[in-house]
C-alpha cells in the first residue's frame, strides 16, 4: 500500500443492525418510524434483580457459508457483530467481495464491545465446577479481539486492524478510529462497529446493582425516557452494529452507492469517576467542538443531534449542559433525540447503531422522536423532539456518545455530496 499524506474524505457505503428493534438496520428503522419499543417485561425479582425491562434479540443472525473453524469460536457478541459485518459488506459491495476492488492490505477492521463473551464465561466457570471441563473454545469467547478476527479472516481483510473496548463509547470510538485511519492514507477501506450481548443474571446483575438501570416496575414507556422528568435508569439491550467506510474517490470510481460521510471526530476523556459524568464538562464540550472544527462547522449549521440520551438522571442533565456550553445559543434551535427511548441501550453497539440511525435520518429527512417523553425537567430544557417523528431536509447531525469510565466520543455524519 502507497502512503499518501494528503487527507482523504472518507464515506459510508453500507451498514448493518441487529437489534431489539429488528433483525436488519431497516427493520430497525422501521420499528421506529412505528413507535415500537424494542424491550420487554422481565421478573427477575427472585434473583436480586430490581430492574424490570430488557431488550432481546430473538433470532440469532443466519452465519450459512461462514466455516465453521470461525463459526464454532465464536460468542454470542460476535456472532450478532459478524451478522451485522455481513449485512454492511452486502450493502456496499454486493455479492462480490472487497478484493475485488481493493488490496487486502488495504482493507482493515475495527469491531468493539464492552465486555465481550461474559455470559459465556459465567457458564464456563458453572460447568468447569461441576465436570472439571468446559469448551474447548471458551479461550475465544472471552477474547474481545474475536470479533475484529472473525471478520478480518472472513473477508481476508489483511490491513490495520484493532479493537475497542470503551464500553458505551465503543461503537462511536470504533468507528471515529476507522475513519481516521482511512482519512490518513493508511487504508482505503474499513468495516467498524461493535456489539454486545448482556443477557445472564450475574452480567445483568452487575449493571442493576450499580442503580444504572430502570426503576420503573409496570410501564414500559416509563422504563426509558430520555430528558423526562420520570426518568430513573436505563434499559439494558443486547444488538450489534457495523459500518462500511471507504475513501471517497475509490468509492466513486468503483460506482458505490454513498450514503454518507463522515467529516468530524473526537475523543476526550473525563478522567474523573467510572460511572458519573465529570461536573465540569470539560471532555464532552472539548469532544463536541473539536468535532465540529474538524468538520469545518459552526454549531447553527447543525441540523440534529442523535444524543446519547440513556434516560439516567445524572446524563441526561449532563449531556443538556454539555451542548448548551458547546454550542452556545445554537443548542436551542437545534433538534435533538435520544434512539435509546426505542431501542434500550445496546452498550458497546450503541454508537455505531446511532451513526447508522443519522444516515437513515438523513436520507429519509425524518428525525426520529424521543419516546416516552411525558414531564419536562427543568434541567433538560433543549428541543428534543418529543411530539412525534419530524420532517426537515437534513445535510449535517451529530451523534454523540459517552461510556463508563469517562469515555466520551463524537461523529459528524453528513449527506452526500
Amino acid at each position: 500500500m502507497t502512503m499518501n499524506n494528503a487527507l482523504k474524505r472518507v464515506v459510508v457505503t453500507g451498514y448493518g443492525a441487529i437489534t431489539p428493534l429488528g433483525d436488519t438496520a431497516e427493520e430497525s428503522w422501521q420499528a421506529i418510524m412505528d413507535n415500537r419499543l424494542g424491550y420487554r417485561y422481565v421478573d427477575k425479582t427472585a434473583h436480586n434483580i430490581h430492574t424490570h425491562f430488557l431488550g432481546f434479540v430473538d433470532k440469532e443472525p443466519d452465519l450459512k457459508g461462514v466455516p465453521a473453524a470461525i463459526r464454532r469460536r465464536l460468542p454470542r457478541f460476535a456472532r450478532l457483530t459478524l451478522g451485522a459485518a455481513r449485512q454492511a459488506v452486502t450493502m456496499a459491495f454486493g455479492e462480490t467481495p472487497p478484493q475485488t476492488f481493493y488490496n487486502p492490505l488495504a482493507c482493515g477492521v475495527i469491531m468493539g464491545t464492552g465486555w465481550a463473551g461474559l455470559d459465556e464465561n459465567y457458564d464456563a466457570i458453572d460447568e468447569f465446577s461441576t465436570t472439571g471441563v468446559t469448551s474447548p473454545f471458551n479461550c475465544f469467547y472471552s477474547m474481545p479481539s474475536v470479533a475484529t478476527a472473525a471478520c478480518s479472516q472472513f473477508w481476508g481483510l489483511n490491513g490495520y486492524q484493532n479493537t475497542v473496548i470503551a464500553a458505551c463509547a465503543t461503537g462511536t470510538i470504533a468507528t471515529g478510529d476507522a475513519f481516521e485511519v482511512i482519512r490518513s492514507g493508511r487504508a482505503s477501506m474499513m468495516l467498524a462497529g461493535a456489539g454486545e450481548s448482556l443477557t445472564s443474571t450475574c452480567a445483568v446483575w452487575n449493571i442493576d446493582v450499580l442503580g444504572a438501570l430502570s426503576k420503573e416496575k409496570e410501564d414500559p414507556q416509563r422504563a426509558n425516557c430520555p430528558f423526562s422528568a420520570e426518568r430513573s435508569g436505563f434499559v439494558l439491550s443486547e444488538g450489534a452494529a457495523v459500518l462500511c467506510l471507504e475513501e471517497r474517490e475509490s468509492a466513486l470510481a468503483r460506482g458505490a452507492t454513498i450514503l454518507g460521510e463522515i467529516t468530524g471526530y473526537a475523543n476526550f476523556s473525563d478522567a474523573w469517576d467510572f460511572t458519573s459524568p465529570a461536573d465540569d464538562c470539560l471532555a464532552r464540550v472539548q469532544t463536541i467542538t473539536h468535532a465540529l472544527q474538524q468538520a469545518g462547522l459552526e454549531p447553527q449549521q447543525l441540523d440534529y443531534i442523535n444524543a446519547h440520551g440513556t434516560s439516567t438522571p445524572l446524563n441526561d442533565i449532563n449531556e443538556t449542559q454539555a451542548l448548551k456550553m458547546a454550542l452556545g445559543d445554537a443548542a436551542y434551535q437545534i433538534p435533538v433525540s435520544s434512539t435509546k427511548s426505542y431501542s434500550g441501550h445496546l452498550i458497546s453497539a450503541a454508537g455505531s447503531f446511532e451513526s447508522i440511525v443519522c444516515l437513515q435520518a438523513i436520507a429519509n429527512s425524518i428525525m426520529p422522536a424521543t419516546a416516552n417523553f411525558r414531564q419536562a425537567d427543568p434541567l433538560c430544557d433543549l428541543d428534543y423532539i418529543v411530539d412525534g417523528h419530524r420532517h426537515g431536509d437534513l445535510h449535517r447531525t451529530l451523534n454523540l456518545s459517552f461510556g463508563f469510565g469517562g469515555a466520551n466520543a463524537a461523529l459528524i455524519l453528513e449527506k452526500p455530496q
